[in-house]
């Protein structure tokens, strides 16, 4: 894989469709904007934090439909047939396992079931959701949300995609499930990873400048003598064991705690707070945590794109966003399979460009 030879670049498209989206749990917009990049249409936002919803509301158009609610209350069957796609991506949450197989009745409470009543009530093309749970529940829960979408009617593949091979700087693995409704004979299609990364020197040439957490003295003490790309086991023996407590004796790697990120690589998953000890992003060569700006610019959001809320509440949107260009690539691929539905010419041709899975 070649490091370092590409420019950092927010992707998008010349070419709009006319196919439309609902987006559940939309957060501050990552899947929202490479979705649009990658020229599909929003019908409807939703979101239910409140600096979310501010952030959704200041960089999308005044038009767009945008509801700032608890999903629960929205009435999706005014929207039957109206919707070619259902995209969601919500927290992992335990579902309640008395049986091997569970229907879509025995999930009502969870995020999932009103994700799945939304693809119900408007009976999509394809549903598509980005969640990091292939091994939560012991994978119970993939296999549950497989299981309902099947008993909906459709049929379902997922993929690992790690966002630092669809250029994104950063190394951040998500789930992404994607269904096709039964009575639809078409392929399954996946971006294929490139061949190159893109590294964090990139990234951040000539990042704006912009508000950032700070350390404490006694942490900043400790940072600074991080190596560029080290971690707490690079510190000398003595400063290791008061830093980390009892922590240094127990088993585990704990490589997020103390890192100072490289330049020359993608940076480390980005979290909801870039100074807290578990996982912890200290700037490569500044003895800081990595600015707001830094931070969107490592999710691929563009600088012009504004967030609300307080600093914390700003990092945690950040840190819990899908990164656009990762977005895009999945857009791109949705559109593809909804322009061979639809019989646009010269689509199979397209295909050559990403992995097909033909059921």
């Amino acid at each position: 894989m070649t490091v370092g030879d590409t420019v950092f670049q927010i992707l998008k498209t010349n070419t709009k469709s006319n196919y439309n989206v609902i987006e559940l749990f939309a957060g501050a917009g990552g899947t929202a904007l490479g979705f649009e990049n990658a020229g599909l249409n929003h019908f409807l936002l939703n979101e239910i934090d409140k600096n979310a919803c501010a952030t959704l509301r200041a960089n999308f158009p005044a038009d767009t439909n945008i509801i700032c609610d608890d999903v629960r209350k929205i009435d999706f069957q005014p929207y039957y047939g109206l919707v070619d796609i259902v995209q969601a991506g919500f927290p992992c949450q335990a579902f309640s396992y008395a049986g091997k197989s569970l229907g879509f009745d025995d999930i009502r409470g969870t995020l999932f079931f009103e994700f799945a009543r939304c693809v119900k009530e408007t009976q999509p093309k394809l549903a598509e959701n980005v969640r990091g749970l292939l091994r939560h529940d012991g994978g119970r829960t993939l296999k549950t949300m497989i299981h309902v979408l099947e008993t909906l009617g459709y049929k379902v593949v997922y993929r690992l995609l790690n966002a630092q091979c669809f250029d994104v700087p950063q190394k951040r693995e998500r789930l992404i499930i994607l269904a096709i409704r039964e009575d639809i004979d078409v392929p399954f299609v996946f971006p294929q990873e490139k061949d190159y990364v893109v590294t964090l020197r990139e990234a951040l040439r000539d990042c704006p400048c912009s508000p950032g957490q700070k350390y404490s003295q006694s942490k900043y003490e400790v940072l600074k003598r991080v190596p560029e790309g080290g971690y707490w086991r690079d510190l000398p023996l003595e400063i290791q064991k008061e830093y980390m407590g009892a922590s240094f004796y127990s088993t585990g790697g704990k490589t997020g705690i103390a890192r100072r990120l490289s330049w020359d690589k993608p940076s480390l998953t980005l979290t909801c707070s870039p100074a807290q000890k578990q996982t912890e992003r200290c700037h490569p060569s500044e003895t800081r945590p990595l600015t707001v700006r830094e931070y969107a610019r490592i999710q691929t959001f563009p600088d012009s794109w504004v967030f609300k809320g307080a600093l914390t509440s700003q990092y945690k949107q950040i840190g819990n966003a899908v990164p656009v260009n990762l977005a895009y690539h999945v857009g791109r691929c949705l559109v593809e399979i909804l322009d061979c539905i639809n019989n646009v010419p010269n689509v199979i041709k397209q295909y050559n460009n990403y992995e097909q899975i033909t059921f």
